[in-house]
């Protein structure tokens, strides 16, 4: 199958998939640090918590054989919030705006994607992030064209893209040692071109995998 048709066929099983039901907390809570995971700390607002969305975005892969290829970035690790971290286009929500607007205009902000090239499909689960305090609204999207990943943001550090098959690989899941504020933890994350990734990123992602994975058209990915 021809590159652009590969992508096309994902595209549409991805739009399918979406309008099903999600796998939602259950598969997030997978890649939850230990002091995260349960139910009502993944899904409960704290008083005066902020709204936030983020943009899942996916592109047509240059590589033979790959249907497409997810957008992250990586924040600076000067940041008051998350310094360092693998993340998602995205941002709070300002005055009047709706959620789906939100991680459009905050994708086009930071890595200068017109919001207007993206079609956005459906939504993942939303996620409660107590570090920050923000209540993010995950959503699904994808760009017809290979986008030139440069930052446009301070917020943003770098960008880098990984293929549909690395991201569906089991082999990608780890566990590490960490000591988050002043206490050791086993944490899980995701191996993604040479970037630790784990927290609300991971978790998020472990829904967006659990989703895609049973897709018709990634039994084409040669192994």
């Amino acid at each position: 199958m021809k590159q652009r048709q590969l992508f096309l066929k994902f595209v549409r099983e991805l739009s399918v998939r979406l309008s099903n039901p999600l796998p939602g907390l259950d598969a997030k809570l997978k890649m939850a640090p230990p002091m995260r995971n349960s139910y009502a700390y993944a899904n409960t607002k704290s008083p005066g918590c902020s709204e936030a969305a983020i943009l899942a975005l996916f592109f047509p892969s240059e590589v033979h054989n790959e249907p497409a290829e997810l957008l992250l970035t990586v924040r600076p690790e000067g940041m008051s919030n998350h310094a360092g971290q693998v993340a998602f286009p995205g941002g709070r929500c300002e005055k009047n705006e709706s959620l789906e607007r939100t991680a459009l205009r905050e994708t086009e902000e930071e890595v200068a994607i017109v919001s207007s090239s993206i079609k956005v499909l459906g939504p993942l689960t939303p996620l409660f992030i107590p570090p920050s305090n923000f209540f993010v609204h995950p959503f699904v999207g994808y760009t017809s064209n290979p986008p030139d990943l440069q930052a446009t943001s301070d917020e943003v550090a770098r960008i880098f893209s990984v293929p549909v098959s690395h991201l569906i690989d089991p082999s990608v899941e780890g566990m590490a040692t960490r000591k988050i504020k002043s206490e050791t933890h086993e944490i899980p994350f995701l191996a993604l071109n040479g970037e630790f990734v784990w927290g609300a990123t991971a978790m998020i992602l472990a829904e967006l995998i659990s989703a895609i994975s049973s897709m018709p058209v990634l039994n084409q990915i040669p192994s």
